[in-house]
């Protein structure tokens, strides 16, 4: 129960960060940034991706989790291969001093095989934010970076089939 309260707590100060607009972008290099699997392994991205093509789901806010849980069924259910990265991305020194606890929170919820594939952005979570805009902070943010880190695909409004579509064509297009 303490955790719940805590998440929300969390969740509410973490909304009252610095609002950005959204942006375009595509064709733009992701920003360096530097991040810790729920392995607990650093993951500085997007310099440690080598792959021809990577897809980052990026959340800003706890309920942007059910965007990217629409985005990974949408992926399965097409059989489509992309390794994929989930980026919890947190703004604000107050909810760094409490990433061990929410960490530990995400742990209890994500079966272990999945937890390399979690990387939490505390430390570097506003330049993500005011790169990509942060309004309907509830959307996921959809970017398929290659091995430079340019940004092949880009999408903020939510799930969409004819998104997950445009993503598809854009990543049979690295192939």
């Amino acid at each position: 129960m303490r955790i719940v309260i805590l998440a929300i707590f969390v969740s509410l100060l973490s909304a009252c960060g610095t609002s950005y607009p959204n942006q375009s972008v595509k064709g733009q290099v992701f920003p360096s940034i530097t991040g810790q699997t729920l392995e607990q392994n650093q993951l500085n991205i997007p310099a440690d991706l080598k792959q021809d093509a990577v897809l980052l789901l990026i959340g800003y806010k706890q309920n942007s989790q059910f965007d990217i849980d629409r985005w990974l069924i949408g992926l399965d259910m097409t059989n489509t291969i992309v390794d994929v990265y989930e980026l919890p991305t947190i703004q604000g020194m107050f909810p760094r001093m409490f990433s061990t606890v929410i960490d530990n929170g995400m742990r209890k919820g994500i079966p272990k095989e999945l937890w390399k594939g979690v990387v939490t952005v505390y430390e570097d979570g506003e330049k993500v934010q005011k790169f990509t805009g942060n309004e309907s902070g509830n959307n996921a943010r959809v970017a398929l970076i290659n091995k430079d880190g340019v940004i092949l695909y880009f999408y903020d409004r939510g799930f969409s089939v004819g998104a997950l579509n445009e993503l598809r064509n854009a990543l049979e297009a690295t192939r």
